[in-house]
């Protein structure tokens, strides 16, 4: 399976840039009247980018050279960096996304041991664009390539009859560019040719921007050529050293800031079209849910880590949720525009906004985004609550679990727990407006512990997953929503009889989605039979981090991001690869447990 090295920044993403040769796959944006990801693509012969180095015979005929010894570094955990060698030449590709940019760079450095004529630069083929959202189709248009005055070099754009997007080069030299258009797309190569002295080395710096049309594009390429690549790199940088946190070990701090950056820009993004921040699941089309978008994922996985490390941004992403996303709150899933996407409702992703406004308002002390409209927002929150409560009993229903899979029984106990934390922190957030709320919590607490607790054969208490209030439950649990975090969220205390028998039952060996006794001893269910990213997560929460510790020095993931289920044995990621929102709960999940177990 091919190995990635992603990046990106606020506008662009660069999912797919291969392991093997430095070549990128795809690049990709966010567009909201598309209502997903737009991602531009090459074929199976050729990427869309591709670094070369050709070395030329006196008659200028070029041989390329086959670069092996591939080494990758990332510079600030995010800024990937590959060298690799061919013929005593060595070369050097550093892919930036600037910070607050419209686009990305790439800095080609080549050396040689002894004098050579070398051309090298970039070349790829442009085979289309497709649209993300879960599904991915080709879209039908146009593909234009042409040499612009804007630039000096090719724009590349797609027409549906009007501009779509356009995308462009832009070299700090002056580059050779050639295109061929072709029924199965674009052709194209932007090369530099040079006189190398032994040990001297050349480099070439390639913008590319991304926008609407031509000149959007080719001035964004433009923009970060004027800045350099030298500004660029240091403000991307600085941006991301501020929110780089030490780890207790040097692979934890990698594990940790790879994982915070993939979050931060793989969780989240600015439209194309109308620069709006929006959240999704992630933003690589190798997740197998990509660019749409989820409550529960957003508001309980990505926002804690986004919260711990740029308040400013957690912040952006509350007027999302309470704006755009506001009228459908709790819906399965929905585009990145607020429209459903897949119906069905999910208590804990009505009760995960209150929980997430709490937590920021609790940790920033910023009181001002309790206006009125956020206030109007909670109300519709609590009058859906009220319609899922049942008649006489202070629990509420739910039909999808935290796997979106249908429930078994309507009432599930770590649901109900969400509703508790949610209408507790209410109280404590606006005690003079929602007293009632502190009441209807106690509530639904007593009503968990009289109507969800059971006894095993040997009259041991423990919680029930769900339950249909008939006497009927069953025992199960699931990563994507644990029992085991009761008392992370403050539900009850770790020594507390029931969930302790609860846990001991969930990590038994005995339990059908244990993994215990294997190098990754952690939890699966049925959506996927593995042990789960997100069950590390929830180790490192509920009192087994020094086992999460140890698997997290040796998991493999998804080539070192998180990914939503693994192999027991070697770590490497089985299900949902790129999965930025979990990403986020891993983070989060860490630091928390970094304060109390060490490794």
């Amino acid at each position: 399976m091919t190995s990635y090295i992603p990046t990106g920044n606020e506008a662009v993403s660069l999912p797919t840039i291969r392991e093997t040769d430095g070549g990128i796959e795809t690049v990709s944006f966010l567009y909201m009247a598309q209502k997903g990801l737009v991602e531009l693509r090459g074929n199976a012969r050729e990427p869309l980018i591709l670094p070369f180095v050709q070395e030329l015979d006196p008659d200028h005929a070029a041989e390329g050279l086959a670069f092996s010894d591939l080494h990758w570094t990332r510079s600030g955990y995010w800024i990937p960096e590959m060298t690799a060698a061919a013929n005593g030449v060595r070369l050097t590709v550093s892919y930036l996304s600037p910070i607050a940019e419209r686009g990305f760079g790439l800095r080609l450095t080549i050396k040689s041991e002894q004098a050579k004529t070398l051309r090298f630069g970039l070349k790829g083929h442009w085979a289309g664009a497709w649209h993300c959202v879960n599904e991915e189709k080709k879209l039908e248009g146009t593909l234009h390539c042409y040499e612009s005055g804007w630039n000096d070099s090719l724009i590349f754009d797609m027409r549906c009859g009007f501009p779509l997007f356009a995308f462009a080069p832009m070299a700090d030299r002056e580059v050779r560019s050639s295109y061929v258009c072709k029924e199965d797309g674009v052709s194209y190569a932007l090369s530099l040719d040079c006189e190398l002295k032994a040990n001297v080395s050349e480099t070439l710096t390639v913008w590319w921007g991304v926008g609407f049309e031509e000149v959007a594009a080719a001035t964004s390429a433009k923009e970060m050529l004027r800045r350099g690549w030298d500004w660029e790199y240091a403000k991307t940088a600085a941006w991301l050293q501020a929110r780089t946190h030490e780890m207790p070990t040097p692979k934890l701090t990698e594990i940790y800031n790879t994982n915070l950056f993939f979050c931060i820009f793989y969780a989240t993004g600015i439209t194309l079209d109308t620069e709006e921040l929006i959240c999704a699941t992630s933003r690589s089309s190798r997740y197998y849910v990509s660019a749409a978008y989820w409550d529960r994922d957003t508001l309980l996985w990505s926002f804690p880590a986004i919260l711990d490390a740029d308040p400013k941004l957690a912040r952006q992403i509350l007027g999302y949720i309470f704006g755009r996303q506001r009228r459908n709150l709790g819906v399965h899933s929905r585009y990145i525009d607020g429209t459903v996407l897949e119906p069905g409702f999910e208590l804990d992703e009505l009760a995960a906004p209150i929980i997430a406004l709490v937590s920021y308002v609790e940790k920033t002390g910023d009181r001002a985004i309790l206006t009125d409209s956020m206030q109007d927002a909670i109300a519709e929150i609590l009058e859906k609550l009220t319609a899922v409560r049942h008649p006489s009993v202070d629990l509420y229903e739910t039909f999808l679990q935290p796997t979106d899979d249908e429930r078994v029984y309507p009432y599930i106990t770590y649901d109900n727990m969400l509703v508790w934390m949610a209408l507790s922190g209410l109280s404590r957030l606006c005690p003079e407006k929602y007293a009632a709320c502190a009441e209807q919590a106690a509530n639904v607490k007593q009503a968990i512990y009289e109507h969800c607790v059971f006894s095993d054969a040997e009259g041991k208490p423990y919680f029930g997953w769900s339950v249909d209030l008939n006497g009927h439950h069953d025992v199960y649990d699931e990563p994507p929503g644990s029992q085991q975090l009761y008392p992370y969220y403050g539900f009850c205390s770790a020594e507390d009889e029931i969930w302790q028998n609860t846990v001991r039952m969930i990590r038994s060996p005995d339990y059908a989605y244990s993994f215990a006794g294997q190098p990754i001893a952690e939890i699966g269910c049925p959506h996927a039979p593995y042990p789960w990213v997100l069950s590390i997560c929830n180790s490192l929460l509920c009192g087994h981090a020094v086992q999460a510790w140890r698997e997290l020095e040796q998991i493999r993931m998804d080539n070192g991001i998180a990914c939503e289920s693994v192999d027991p044995v070697n770590g490497v990621c089985m299900t949902g690869a790129a999965f930025a929102t979990c990403a986020g709960f891993l983070c989060h999940s860490m630091r928390v447990a970094a304060k109390g177990d060490k490794p």
